[in-house]
């Protein structure tokens, strides 16, 4: 009787296509490089936000700007049926959106106010609910009448 030395089964080794597979390097970035990228965007993006913070606050005022000419244009509509102007709001039907500080469903970021109304004119306000820039200052809009529109307190 023969005795063998080699195993009988083969089976439970990895062949050689599977272990060149499992041996072979896979090209790719390293953390360090990959860290690197990441500092450098970081680094860009400071850079890049002082420069872009008065024209994210020039856009949210927009919002105040059409909020108050609608409000102007309210108004006129009211002065040609009652001869006056009105100081409220809801006499108006003008619908103040849920302001940005009310909660997560607020988009609102200014509160919308009559000053004074009379029957010769009216004085509306928009005061922003938020300091954009971080400066400690609101950004204040007022319109007239006359729907002139002017920038009281810049942010």
């Amino acid at each position: 009787m023969k005795i063998s030395t080699t195993p009988e089964s083969t089976t439970n080794q990895p062949s050689s296509a599977i272990k060149r597979a499992l041996t072979k390097k896979v090209k790719a970035y390293t953390l360090t490089e990959i860290l690197v990228v990441l500092v450098i965007i970081g680094i860009l993006v400071l850079l890049a936000l002082p420069n872009l913070l008065p024209l994210i606050t020039k856009a949210k005022s927009t919002e105040a700007k059409v909020q108050l000419e609608h409000l102007a244009t309210l108004e006129k509509s009211y002065f040609y049926e009652k001869s006056k102007y009105s100081s409220d709001l809801n006499e108006l039907g003008f619908i103040q959106e849920k302001l940005s500080t009310d909660g997560k469903d607020g988009k609102a970021n200014y509160r919308i106010e009559i000053v004074r109304a009379n029957n010769t004119g009216f004085l509306a306000r928009a005061t922003a609910v938020a300091d954009f820039d971080g400066d400690g200052t609101f950004n204040i809009w007022e319109i007239d009448q006359d729907k002139n529109l002017k920038e009281v307190v810049a942010d």
